[in-house]
């Protein structure tokens, strides 16, 4: 008989709002798998609760290290549940490996649902909600911060992003760079907190109100990219356009940004036209 892995929602700022089942799972697991156990013994004690079981810190540093002993664990029998410091384990948290191992022994899984930072922000963010894709966190280098974000570029649902604080000003900044300035947002800071703020309006606006500085658990929400209209430009009118900026005079640079403005597609959209034009030019040139 192999245990229970129970991966169990917390709240994500009031502790009021910890589903019932949560103070039972935490009362009878034989094992509490936690990312920071302080903050399990806050949860416990907010919760009135004490667990009865073991209690183990499963983190990212010990993550991968720690995952057989919990997964041995359940396939002899124990009831583990895994909490994260806010909301569902293995969602940007702890949490994936362990499902994973405890799937391939055929260990039952389930879960306590519990508050949700991406469906709350998507909720009060007063974009569309009926379709969306979540993101995670954005690369912290900003070379692959602005690949990650160009491969979104054209994406039509309702992004939604964590970010940390302090790489907020620098991640809508890129945002604006890539998706456009006037792409619609929101910035949902301490959801379900005392201070809990939420943010909208155009990408470069959030971008200048970021750059004073903002604190606490951020949630990014992003408007998806709009359809292609029947009359919108191809990768060869791009071109053909700042082929004549180019021809005036233009720089480059500048006819590629005017371009991008005007047709109102991403700079790199309009970048790859003129390479693509470039090179298809070359390729037609007989050889000598």
């Amino acid at each position: 008989m192999t245990g229970t892995l129970v991966l169990a929602g917390t709240p994500i700022g009031d502790p009021s709002d910890a589903p019932p089942r949560l103070a039972a799972e935490l009362a009878d697991a034989d094992v509490v798998a936690a990312e920071d156990t302080r903050r399990l013994r806050k949860l416990t004690q907010a919760l009135g609760v004490t667990p009865a079981g073991r209690i183990v810190s499963y983190f990212e540093g010990n993550e991968a290290a720690r995952t057989p002993e919990l997964a041995e664990a359940l396939a002899e029998g124990a009831r583990v549940v895994l909490v994260t410091d806010a909301g569902m384990p293995s969602v940007s948290d702890p949490g994936y490996r362990l499902v994973a191992a405890a799937v391939e022994r055929g260990v039952r899984v389930t879960a306590v649902p519990g508050p949700s930072a991406v469906l709350t922000a998507l909720a009060v963010s007063g974009l569309p909600v009926d379709r969306f894709c979540f993101e995670g966190f954005l690369p912290r280098k900003q070379g692959e911060r602005l690949g990650r974000l160009r491969e979104a570029a054209q994406e039509r649902r309702t992004l939604v992003y964590f970010e940390a604080p302090h790489r907020l000003q620098a991640a809508l900044a890129a945002m604006a760079e890539v998706f456009g300035a006037e792409r619609e947002a929101a910035v949902c800071r301490e959801l379900t907190k005392t201070y809990e703020q939420v943010r909208r309006g155009p990408l470069g606006e959030l971008a200048r109100w970021a750059a004073e500085g903002v604190r606490g658990e951020i949630t990014v929400v992003v408007r998806g990219a709009d359809a292609p209209s029947a009359g919108q430009a191809d990768a060869a009118e791009l071109a053909r356009r700042v082929a004549e900026r180019e021809e005036a005079g233009q720089p480059r640079k500048e006819a590629i940004v005017e371009v991008a403005r005007a047709a109102g597609v991403p700079k790199r959209e309009v970048f790859d036209a003129v390479v693509a034009a470039k090179n298809a030019q070359g390729a037609s040139r007989p050889k000598a």
